[in-house]
């Protein structure tokens, strides 16, 4: 495996053609996963329910699975052919609608399967084609599939958010992207920062400020780049989150009662912070301490 990490990184134009392909296609994948998973966990939600209520759940109502059942057209059902799949350049070919009843087809597809290929290229060009440059691509691409399924219905799966955590240790037993006891110092205070402000928001308000997805988010991300990152985490999450909700809030009309996930945003930061962060504070250091 060393010997095609070196053939490729002496080869940048074979290297980044076969991310960039290699990249479309996990995001083609990443689309099912964002739209299928939230349907997945409400169905296995609905079957527990019922168990525990001693009910049937009706019977015409096919299982969701991410393979099944086969991807179709939401307007008239069409089946969509292998070679309707291909990514972005079906979307291209087909004018961005369905072959059968031309239906437009969101742009959403091709932009997610574009970000995928983009956040795999910025990675390697960071830390070339080595363990570290995967980890980092499967981090990346965790994030991105994370920040979606938030971004639409303020919900961070257990699924992925505490394998990502376990993982996060795991990597860095090779000391990857911090030490071993940084890790878990990170997991443990990512966790209990937000935990401690939901609890105490809840106390003054009464109301409940944000999800326990977003404690295990933190969390996972203090698991991948240790404690000393999670400053910087929150305080870029919360700027850019304030940021964005003003301006959905002044720009758009948007009522301030409707929660914002705040996973999006956690996720963007820990994302910088992974490929920045030791650059962004070093530079306010100098800044407080020009000498």
């Amino acid at each position: 495996m060393e010997s095609i990490f070196t053939q490729l990184n002496q080869n940048p134009a074979l290297l980044y053609f076969t991310v960039v392909i290699f990249g479309l296609t996990v995001g083609s994948f990443f689309n099912v996963v964002i739209f299928r998973m939230p349907k997945i966990l409400e169905q296995e939600w609905r079957a527990q329910c019922a168990e525990l209520m001693e009910q049937e759940l009706p019977g015409d109502q096919p299982k969701i699975t991410l393979s099944t059942p086969a991807s179709t057209c939401p307007k008239c059902g069409h089946r969509i052919k292998p070679w309707e799949n291909i990514p972005v350049v079906s979307y291209l070919a087909l004018g961005g609608k369905c072959s059968a009843c031309k239906t437009r087809i969101s742009m959403r597809y091709p932009i997610i399967e574009v970000i995928t290929a983009i956040l795999a290229t910025v990675v390697v060009c960071q830390f070339e084609l080595s363990w570290i440059g995967l980890a980092a691509i499967a981090f990346s691409w965790a994030l991105l599939v994370l920040s979606m399924i938030d971004f639409d219905t303020q919900l961070l799966p257990d699924i992925i958010t505490l394998p990502l955590l376990w993982v996060g240790l795991l990597v860095n037993t090779q000391g990857f992207f911090t030490s071993l006891e940084e890790a878990v110092w990170g997991a443990v205070l990512g966790y209990m920062a937000l935990w401690s402000v939901y609890h105490l928001f809840k106390l003054i308000t009464g109301k409940e400020g944000m999800g326990f997805g977003d404690f295990k988010l933190l969390g996972a991300l203090g698991a991948w780049l240790g404690w000393k990152m999670l400053p910087l985490i929150i305080l870029l999450s919360s700027l850019v989150g304030a940021i964005v909700g003003l301006l959905l809030i002044a720009v758009m009309g948007r009522d301030k009662n409707i929660p914002i996930p705040f996973g999006p945003y956690l996720a963007a930061a820990g994302w910088i912070a992974m490929m920045w962060g030791d650059d962004i504070v070093s530079g306010y250091l100098n800044l407080l301490n020009p000498s």
